[in-house]
């Protein structure tokens, strides 16, 4: 499988040269995952990854159409949203502050790793992700790791940032 570092080392320099700035544009819904709650994240092209919750992890649903679940560190969620309002039962709305580079792979992308439809990658949480042409690539500011997110969602919850 493709390291997390392999995936930094190659992408991160296209993301700064031909990638973009983007910031959520979504609200999104969470609430603290039970230690051990296994996620699933679906997309609308089909299953991208999983994990497990650990102690102090959030569980996250963007509103998107295919309203994808996925988990958060907690350190990582205090840093990338704001409370608004609570919903009950431990959910609240929340909106989400700073900003991404993120790049839309191309086919072209995967030769350097040997792949051809999908590629397969270490997702920051240990567990595999895969990406697809079309695809976006997406690094935090502050280059800590990398995911992706499926083209239409990213539709769904990014804009760019005009500079």
């Amino acid at each position: 499988m493709i390291t997390q570092l392999e995936m930094l080392d190659y992408f991160l320099p296209l993301m700064q040269t031909q990638g973009k700035h983007y910031k959520k544009k979504s609200l999104i819904r969470a609430k603290k995952a039970k230690p051990g709650l296994e996620v699933v994240t679906v997309t609308s092209d089909g299953i991208e990854t999983k994990n497990t919750a650990g102690p102090g992890d959030w569980l996250v649903e963007n509103q998107t159409s295919a309203k994808e679940s996925y988990l958060i560190k907690a350190d990582t969620f205090e840093k990338k949203y704001i409370l608004l309002h609570s919903l009950g039962d431990g959910w609240g709305c929340y909106r989400p502050v700073g900003e991404i580079y993120a790049y839309n792979i191309s086919a072209m992308d995967f030769e350097k790793f040997g792949a051809a439809e999908i590629m397969e990658f270490q997702a920051p949480w240990k567990e595999s992700i895969v990406v697809k042409p079309g695809d976006f690539l997406v690094a935090p500011v502050d280059k800590s790791e990398i995911y992706r997110v499926a083209r239409k969602e990213f539709k769904e919850t990014y804009e760019e940032v005009k500079v």
